[in-house]
């Protein structure tokens, strides 16, 4: 198989990078060409001779809109003059303006544009009006690549929802949930000294962009002053955050760390004993199945895609993301109960364990072949089909 990925990045350390990454590492895997249309990879990617990078160097325009509309058009440039020398194209969402037969969908703009969270409800200046060309834009483009789409996977049930809700038919959709390293993050204990967090009290963990209203920190913050014993660390970057005030004014800094934005999320879920991430619109939610697959419960919400990974043995999912007394209540009886904690974590590892990003990755190209072999036989019905392609052999890099 010739199989190209069109995608900004190919890296680990960037969430839907990260995916693309094990995709094609488990391409490689099977010994097939890699054709990569990105602006960054992974170096140990290129050293496969079976891989040939496309650069699409996007550095140095004034904004993302801008950054993706110059890459979305050199790409189906390219594309549009090599399509004929590859067997199967993906992308994701709107990230190119070439049509693909695969299109992996991590975030659904229409969805986002009518949440009542969207920036652009919020913010009434210059920012605000940006963000909501933005999303108009990208809701307008990506309804065109689903439409052209042979298959489309979602990366949980509710972008496979939301997908429908905008007009995609339920039967060309996939739903593959997104990996997790379960040997970077995996249950122990870590010293909270060296990570600055107090020792000998309850800590809850909260991760993502504190920038914004979206990730829900201040239903935490309310619910936190109800469960005076309770610490919470908190990792995402303090500037232009309204958080540390809000904490100061709840009169609840002593007990909320502010830790920035950190490298070292493994080992601060180890020194954790339970995750809280309510997210008010959350399409998949990555730090939700690295805290299950670190052993910690876990309290979110229904709008986070990954609560779907949860069940009442391993977590608390909130019917009402905004309901502070709920989970107030949440994060109270965790609180008061070390052995339903650690029971939880237990399930919640053993149900991470079932979703490591190799099987993720197997699974994504379990697809490709099954595309690729209905497409070669209903081309050619009188052949006989196999059990799956025969992957080619590998060939030297092409330039660029």
């Amino acid at each position: 198989m010739k199989l190209c990925i069109v995608t900004h990045k190919i890296k680990k350390g960037d969430g839907q990078g990260r995916v693309n990454y094990e995709v094609a590492q488990e391409a490689i895997r099977r010994g097939y060409q890699l054709t990569l249309l990105a602006s960054e990879v992974a170096p140990e990617l290129l050293e496969n001779s079976a891989v040939n990078w496309i650069s699409i160097p996007v550095e140095g325009y004034p904004s993302e809109f801008i950054r993706n509309f110059i890459f979305a058009k050199k790409s189906a440039a390219w594309l549009g003059k090599n399509r004929g020398n590859l067997d199967l194209i993906k992308v994701n969402g709107a990230i190119t303006m070439s049509a693909a037969d695969v299109n992996a969908v991590h975030f659904v703009h229409s969805s986002w544009w009518r949440s009542p969270v969207h920036i652009s409800r919020s913010r009434k200046d210059f920012y605000g009006l940006y963000q909501w060309l933005f999303t108009a834009a990208n809701s307008y483009w990506e309804k065109q690549a689903f439409s052209q789409a042979k298959s489309i996977i979602a990366v949980s049930e509710k972008v496979a929802k939301e997908l429908v809700s905008i007009g995609v038919p339920r039967q060309k959709i996939r739903v593959i949930v997104n990996g997790v390293d379960l040997q970077e993050f995996t249950p122990g204990v870590t010293s909270r000294s060296l990570l600055g967090l107090p020792e000998n009290v309850n800590l809850a963990l909260f991760a993502g962009d504190i920038r914004i209203s979206r990730k829900n920190l201040d239903t935490v913050l309310h619910a936190l002053v109800k469960v005076p014993e309770l610490h919470l660390a908190v990792v995402g970057g303090t500037q232009d955050s309204p958080y540390p005030a809000m904490a100061k004014a709840l009169n609840i800094s002593e007990r909320v760390h502010f830790l920035g934005y950190r490298h070292d999320m493994p080992q601060i879920q180890r020194a954790s004993d339970l995750f809280v991430f309510p997210s008010r619109y959350e399409p998949f939610g990555l730090v939700v199945i690295e805290a299950m697959a670190s052993g910690l419960p876990v309290i979110t919400a229904t709008t986070t895609g990954a609560a779907d990974l949860l069940n009442p043995d391993s977590g608390i999912v909130l019917e009402d993301c905004d309901d502070v007394e709920a989970l107030a209540h949440a994060l109270q009886l965790l609180d008061s109960d070390r052995s339903l904690r650690q029971q939880m974590g237990k399930v919640a590892r053993t149900i991470a364990e079932q979703h490591s990003w190799s099987t993720m990755a197997q699974t994504y190209l379990n697809i490709f072949e099954e595309l690729i072999t209905h497409e070669k036989y209903s081309s050619h019905p009188h052949l006989s089909p196999s059990s799956r392609p025969v992957p080619l052999s590998e060939s030297p890099r092409t330039a660029n």
